[in-house]
């Protein structure tokens, strides 16, 4: 069993896919793009998300997309909520005292809002948010809190997540809650796929502990 497990956000602990998709067609018409239905986003939507902004708004900065993006989140009719089977998770884990990270490429300002909104930052040892690229960061999580590779896993919804995962040499656990496809999560080829948190978690409970 892993002794120390980082997770993702968005996807994975919360579902905030309809205010993203509504922020996101917010800056699409902004910009007289036509907006995205949920299954288009899904499929073209990937992370680092500046590669994403420079594909659907070409030779527009990101910086200029930001503001508008924050304002019109905060405003979607539907709002970010846990998803099934996170918050039992992570009082699980809090009672097998595995140690628990967030590494979420979430802007700060908005990620501390829903976290402390949902009760769930606590649960926490430390919270790298508003990451744009994961993977840059994923090796000085490793160091600065001397976690063992062989005993830590990256938990994502996305493929950004599970290639993390591999650029730091731990384990990568995709689960089907979020944002990309299963197809596309399992030619990423993670070490383990479940279809939610509860499925990763029963298989935790049977796995032997790591020496």
């Amino acid at each position: 069993m892993y002794q120390n497990l980082i997770f993702d956000w968005s996807g994975t602990l919360v579902n905030d896919l309809p205010p993203t998709l509504f922020a996101t067609n917010a800056v699409l018409r902004e910009h007289n793009v036509p907006a995205m239905e949920l299954a288009e986003f899904r499929e073209r939507f990937r992370l680092p998300y500046p590669e994403f902004y420079e594909e659907v708004l070409p030779g527009v900065a990101i910086e200029s997309l930001e503001g508008l993006f924050r304002s019109a989140f905060g405003s979607s009719p539907e709002q970010v909520t846990i998803l099934p089977h996170a918050r039992e998770m992570m009082e699980w884990c809090r009672a097998q005292k595995i140690r628990c990270f967030v590494l979420s490429s979430m802007d700060s300002t908005i990620f501390n809002h829903q976290a402390r909104e949902l009760k769930m930052d606590h649960f926490f040892e430390e919270i790298y948010s508003g990451v744009i690229d994961k993977r840059d960061r994923i090796g000085e999580i490793l160091t600065t809190h001397e976690l063992a590779p062989e005993k830590t896993a990256f938990v994502g919804d996305m493929v950004h997540d599970i290639e993390t995962a591999h650029h730091g040499g731990i384990a990568s656990v995709a689960v089907t809650t979020g944002y990309d496809p299963e197809p596309r999560l399992r030619k990423a080829e993670p070490r383990h796929l479940f279809q939610d948190l509860s499925a990763f978690r029963e298989w935790l409970e049977s796995t032997p502990p790591q020496a």
